[in-house]
């Protein structure tokens, strides 16, 4: 690691910035490439000197609002941005970054692509943002699926459908706790938590209780309507692209009865929309969009 990583970074990205990225006019011959020091300077709103010390390794430990500053000065993405705080020994404050509320193209194409088991997406406050058709099929008794905690606590099809549901409201709000501490959130959140309040005792008195879990990986027992009892497992993993955002996959154990009953889920909801499509229509709803923030 070079002695001064902090500088050498500053300088790199500085030079690979000409005055027309950022929004700077500019005459004549330019002596240096990219940026001059100056100019950084005056973006990020730090003196001259400061800002040379920080290339020079003369100052190596600039407060979380100069990174931030800088990061914007240098058009860092969030790759760059998180590098910059590593090289000072500082963790990014990302708390007041929105979670955004659309699945990109890609992931969606991701999801789509595990075609025997469910797949989806959700953010901070436990919303459906996005799911393939399994997932679509192994949520369907839920009358909108579109939110874990509200479906959790307040749908009639909570109790039969999750076989531990004592064990899955625990969780839920566990979960759903991770979301404060973030002020993009907090609209959304403060809704949530005031009508679950009011409509759920249960959820009340764990909401009450503090505990906070992320999501990650365990098991669900479950039983679907369609299909019977099903024993999985899921995953849970950080979409990088979109800060705030979890891609969730389940799985049942290769040839065990859940397995075949996800394959008869999947061949019954495969066959009902075909016939629908031959109707001309859809009797059931997708997975609806949040609430707006």
């Amino acid at each position: 690691m070079p002695d001064n990583a902090l500088g050498d970074f500053l300088r790199a990205r500085r030079a690979g910035l000409r005055p027309g990225d950022v929004g700077m006019a500019y005459h004549g011959v330019r002596r240096v490439p990219g940026l001059r020091r100056e100019e950084v300077a005056v973006l990020a709103g730090v003196n001259a000197d400061y800002y040379t010390r920080l290339e020079q390794g003369r100052e190596r430990h600039p407060s979380p609002q100069v990174l931030d500053a800088l990061s914007r000065a240098l058009h860092l993405d969030p790759d760059a941005r998180a590098h910059l705080y590593r090289l000072t020994g500082t963790a990014p404050d990302d708390r007041h970054l929105a979670a955004p509320d659309t699945v990109s193209a890609e992931l969606r194409g991701l999801m789509d692509g595990y075609a025997h088991t469910p797949a989806f997406v959700v953010n901070r406050t436990l919303d459906l943002l996005a799911a393939n058709t399994l997932a679509q099929a192994l949520y369907s008794p839920f009358r909108p699926a579109d939110n874990l905690a509200r479906m959790v606590f307040l749908d009639p099809a909570a109790r039969p459908f999750f076989t531990r549901w004592d064990w899955t409201a625990q969780a839920t709000v566990a979960n759903l706790r991770q979301a404060e501490g973030y002020p993009a959130d907090s609209p959304r959140l403060t809704a949530l938590v005031e009508t679950l309040t009011r409509h759920s005792a249960e959820f009340t008195a764990l909401w009450n209780a503090h505990a906070v879990r992320g999501k990650t990986r365990d098991a669900k027992h479950l039983h679907h309507p369609d299909v019977g009892e099903l024993s999985l497992t899921y995953q849970s993993f950080d979409v990088r692209a979109a800060p705030g955002q979890q891609l969730v996959i389940y799985r049942a154990e290769p040839g065990s009865p859940s397995a075949q009953a996800l394959g008869l889920l999947g061949t019954l909801d495969a066959t009902w929309r075909r016939t629908a499509g031959e109707r001309g229509g859809r009797d059931q709803p997708d997975m609806q969009a949040p609430a707006p923030r």
